[in-house]
């Protein structure tokens, strides 16, 4: 058949005898690890060979879709796997003396790095939950916490880092460049120093933070630490001079204020910060057992000299003797906790060089590692945000000659962990001070309904967030201090609870006025009555919060299960939510994008979602295969039964009569979530762009926001007598086209092909879901765009391999292994193949066997011997399931990425001047749109000059496979330049002696 792939081979190979085992089979070997390696004893051996013997089969199955590497890799990394399940998920106490190891001493056992483990432990979850479920319950997952423990690697990762980069900039470190005079003594003292400070880190973590341990509370904890060491260090081994310095921003005439100068530059509240000096002040007495000076003739003078008093300091803490005494009590603390409960050894992450932590990054949930910047921001405002510096101003940070970081700056570098607290500032700024309760103005428009609704939405309110930020929601954490940590709990999450309330109620009233100008009244009974809109509403601020902290666990989707909602029910209330915060960060309005992204690629087509409900209606052809796969969602949870499961009190308010107000669903009508009717503006629709491939849903006039909650078999008046259904799920697929358009591009352009070959790729695949929509089910659309692609390429008669498209698709910043791993399928009664249920098999197997079947006949339609409006004319009368599909349109006009790469075949990038610039340096007679830009932690813009340097590069024929480096020329003269002074001196004789680099992707060798 014309099409068909070829399978790959890399999984062939593989035998039970495999190689590096001396004739051994499998079993023996892993008997061999589990014993004389970790030391298991009989009990953990036998189940953790039982859990071997039932996935072994799976195991066989997938060498093509597990590690990549030989079969003697494969084999090291399922053994990884199933120790890490049986050891997390046994009915085997949780101690080591009981036999259970911990991750790392699995991962050293087995010659891996934590990085890749994490990887591919997603992969082996998806192959053997039918074991594990069998094995150990259907709870299986949630015991796992594997990512959890992915979100603390990530943490961690980005807390080492944020460590090292501050401790260079104060303190001399032992990868420093030594002065001729200093000895190795010095050098191994300075290397004790920064081993103190994270061993203190890692054991305040523990006793104080419980089972929480957000990346702002450890942020905070962190910069405690370094308190104490700026007071605690020896002059000698300091980076700066503490009087002269412009490090330590505040001051006053009794000398620097520490916690304030620390504050600025970190981006903490002075309160939060003194609280966490305290905790480790109290963790030094107790565990170090150290006292504090009574007198300031006790301490060390020339380390508190200009150092405003009244902070706690203690006698010869960091002393040469006191400090290797500190160091083995830290150590054996450590230890002792780790032992018990720990799964990580954390202080790997002190040592750069340590085999475990491997080369590459990861992602946990929300956070992403330095490098991962999504290139699809169309959410992001062009607004500054609130740590963005004027557009004359210098950079924030710089490298100081003599290699190390530190320079005269206040500010810290952008970095994950900068950017977490600049959030968690705007959440304790403008949010926190609000009032707890509705303002008078939203008492109004509740008192102004049919019915005053005060009562039953702060009873709501409570309810749901009393559900969603419970001590049980953030899962069992190791601690030691037990009552002393879950005081800290209660306190952490009332502190949150409160945050998620109060921009609940500050969104809800800006939307409450919005849509009383739109409808001319006060009157909103049909949308502040709705129950589905306030949960949708509560669960985005309650996430919002979340994200600010970065909590290791409650991560997305967490929230919905909590509230009762599904991820399609949160997509109608993201927009409004940024059009009507204007003060959001930009952090978080990425985030809310990046949700939408999750929702659109794959949630939305996943068993129980809530679009299959109104899908249904707006589809009925589709319903025997929705019924056929189970997909339908759940009726949504009473606030009853949310009270009741999690145990909160209901504060003797009588029961919401949501019940009544909300009409029950009858015979004719699907018992389902209420979809929106229309939508407006979106970040993934566009009035202009593209029609829909269902049909053109966008009108001239909007609809109120409350019409968004209407049942999908309810008319919509202003579609023509569309209902709700209909014109929700035209909204929604004409999103799913953007988003399949944005990412086509890209993959075309890295993979080199032409714009035809593109277009026919996105009219395929908006055919697909136009009429073999069930295709989507139960998958990710990159499954589906990768199959086009090839298909396309062979039906173009281009040479193209899936092997190369796949390579190609790795490099995408959405990639995830298991898209092109895992694919499911549900065999029909009479496959071909003969196999029948449900599986997951490689993207290669899905191809042959159901994509090319169903989407032949499209392919014929798209190929080069094809014309449009023929397809379209014979699409209309022959295809008597969809009637009405309209002509399908041409490759949409997307919004210019930034940055954009502007070469197939080079890596070099553009990205828009942006609009604080131009206005601060351009003239309105005079305008300039595009400019070089360097690293985003710089603000510079280069001067036309310097297009030709990197054009001439880019002509002369060598392969760039490095950086470019141009000088950057200060603002004023490009201010010069562009404005026409022809008295300005030439850009080339003012040159900031800094080099920016051009951004560029990793070499692909």
């Amino acid at each position: 058949m014309e099409g068909i792939a070829k399978p790959s081979s890399s999984g062939s190979g593989f035998t039970d005898g495999g190689s590096g085992g001396g004739g051994a089979s499998m079993e023996e070997r892993f008997a061999d690890l589990c014993k004389s390696k970790l030391g298991l004893d009989e009990s953990m051996t036998r189940q953790a060979l039982q859990l071997l013997k039932e996935t072994k089969n799976a195991l066989m199955t997938s060498m093509s879709s597990l590690g990549g590497g030989s079969p003697e890799v494969i084999e090291r990394f399922w053994f990884a796997c199933v120790l890490y399940c049986v050891s997390r998920l046994s009915k085997a106490g949780r101690s080591k003396e009981d036999g259970v190891v911990s991750l790392c001493q699995i991962l050293r056992a087995s010659k891996l790095n934590i990085v890749d483990f994490f990887k591919e432990m997603p992969q082996f979850c998806i192959k053997v939950a039918h074991v594990l479920s069998g094995l150990y319950g259907s709870d299986w997952e949630k015991r796992l916490e594997l990512k959890e423990l992915q979100a603390n690697v990530v943490h961690l990762s980005l807390l080492s880092r944020y460590y090292k980069r501050a401790y260079q900039e104060l303190f001399l470190s032992n990868d420093a460049k030594s002065s001729e005079n200093s000895s190795g003594a010095n050098t191994q003292q300075a290397s004790d120093y920064y081993r103190f400070g994270w061993l203190l880190f890692l054991v305040l973590r523990i006793q104080t933070f419980s089972r929480f341990k957000d990346l702002v509370t450890s942020t905070n904890g962190l910069v405690s630490v370094l308190a104490v060491l700026i007071m605690h260090i020896p002059v000698r081994q300091r980076n700066f001079n503490i009087k002269d310095s412009s490090y330590f921003g505040k001051k006053s005439d009794r000398g620097v204020n520490l916690i304030a100068s620390l504050c600025e530059k970190y981006h903490t509240s002075e309160d939060e910060l003194s609280k966490a000096l305290e905790k480790t002040n109290n963790l030094i007495m107790d565990i170090l057992k150290k006292k504090p000076c009574s007198a300031a003739s006790e301490c060390q003078q020339d380390n508190l000299s200009f150092i405003d008093p009244g902070l706690t300091v203690f006698k010869d803490l960091l002393q040469e003797d006191s400090l290797k005494s500190s160091l083995l009590i830290l150590e054996k603390e450590y230890e002792n906790a780790i032992n018990t409960k720990g799964e990580l050894d954390e202080r790997m992450f002190a040592n750069d060089e340590d085999s475990l932590l491997g080369s590459g990054s990861l992602s946990g949930g929300a956070i992403n590692l330095p490098g991962t910047k999504r290139k699809y921001d169309v959410m992001a405002s062009p607004a500054k945000s609130i740590t963005s510096p004027s557009p004359m101003s210098p950079p924030r940070f710089c490298l100081s000659p003599n290699g190390n970081s530190f320079c005269n700056s206040k500010m810290a570098p952008i970095t994950p962990v900068s950017t977490a607290m600049t959030t968690a500032k705007w959440l304790r700024s403008t949010i926190s001070p609000l009032p707890s309760k509705p303002s008078g103005e939203l008492l109004r428009f509740f008192s102004a309904c049919d019915k005053d609704l005060t009562d039953d939405i702060t009873r709501r309110a409570g309810i749901i967030l009393g559900a969603i930020f419970t001590s049980s929601s953030f899962g069992e954490r190791m601690c030691a201090n037990v009552r002393s940590t879950n005081r800290m709990d209660a306190i952490w999450t009332e502190q949150r609870k409160m945050e998620a309330l109060k921009l609940y109620y500050r969104v809800l009233e800006s939307m409450c006025r919005s849509e009383s100008q739109i409808l001319s009244g006060n009157n909103l009974t049909s949308l502040l009555s709705n129950e589905r809109f306030h949960r949708c509403m509560i669960a985005c601020s309650a996430e919002l919060v979340l994200a600010t902290h970065k909590t290791v666990t409650m991560m997305f989707p967490a929230v919905l299960e909590k509230t009762g909602i599904t991820a399609f029910d949160l997509s109608k209330v993201i927009e409004g939510f940024v059009r009507h915060e204007d003060t959001l960060p930009r952090e978080l309005k990425r985030h809310l994008n990046s949700l939408e992204e999750r929702l659109l690629e794959s949630m939305a087509w996943e068993k129980g979602s809530s679009m299959y409900n109104s899908l249904i209606v707006a589809r009925p052809a589709l319903s025997a295969e929705i019924n056929r796969l189970g997909l339908l969602a759940e009726p949504m949870p009473s606030l009853d039964a949310i009270a009741a499961h999690h145990n909160i009190s209901l504060g003797g308010l009588p029961p919401l009569p949501f019940q009544k107000m909300e009409r029950s669903p009858d015979k004719d009508e699907v018992r389902s979530p209420k979809r929106a009717c229309t939508e407006r503006r979106n970040v993934l629709v566009d009035n202009n762009s593209f029609r829909s491939p269902v049909k053109d849903i966008l009108k001239s006039k909007l609809p109120p926001l409350q019409s968004a909650f209407a049942s999908p078999t309810r008319p919509n008046p202003a579609a023509g007598g569309e209902t709700c259904a209909e014109t929700g799920i035209g909204v929604f697929f004409s999103k799913i086209a953007k988003l399949a358009a944005i990412r086509i591009r890209s993959l075309c352009e890295r993979l080199q092909l032409s714009q035809q070959v593109l277009e026919r790729v996105y009219s395929l695949v908006q055919q697909i879901l136009s009429q073999q929509t069930a295709l989507f089910f139960n998958r990710h659309i990159d499954q589906i765009i990768l199959c086009s692609i090839y298909g396309v390429s062979k039906i173009s008669q281009l040479e193209l391999s899936f092997k190369e498209i796949i390579f190609g698709y790795r490099k995408q910043p959405q990639c995830k292994p298991q898209v092109f791993r895992s694919v499911y399928v549900h065999w029909p009664p009479r496959s071909r193949n003969g196999k029948t249920g449900a599986e997951h098999v490689d993207i290669i197997t899905f191809y042959n066997e159901v994509f090319i079947p169903a989407v032949k006949p499209l392919l014929v339609e798209v190929g080069p011997g094809a014309s449009p409006n023929k397809k379209d004319e014979e699409k209309s009368s022959v295809d008597g399931q969809f009637p009405e599909s309209p002509r399908l349109a041409r490759f949409p006009n997307l919004p210019d990425m930034s940055p954009k790469k502007v070469s197939a075949t080079h890596n070099v990038y553009v990205s828009p001047l942006r609009s604080s610039k131009m206005d601060t340096l351009l003239s309105p007679s005079s305008k300039s749109y595009y400019a070089c830009v360097g690293e985003s932690t710089y603000a510079f813009q280069s001067p036309s000059k310097d297009l030709k340097a990197i054009n001439n590069r880019l002509n002369s024929g060598k392969k760039v496979s490095g950086r470019l480096n141009f000088d950057v020329v200060s603002d004023l003269v490009v201010a010069s330049s562009l404005s026409g002074d022809q008295n300005a001196r030439p850009a080339s004789m003012e040159v900031v002696p800094i080099k920016t680099p051009v951004k560029c992707e990793p070499s692909e060798s």
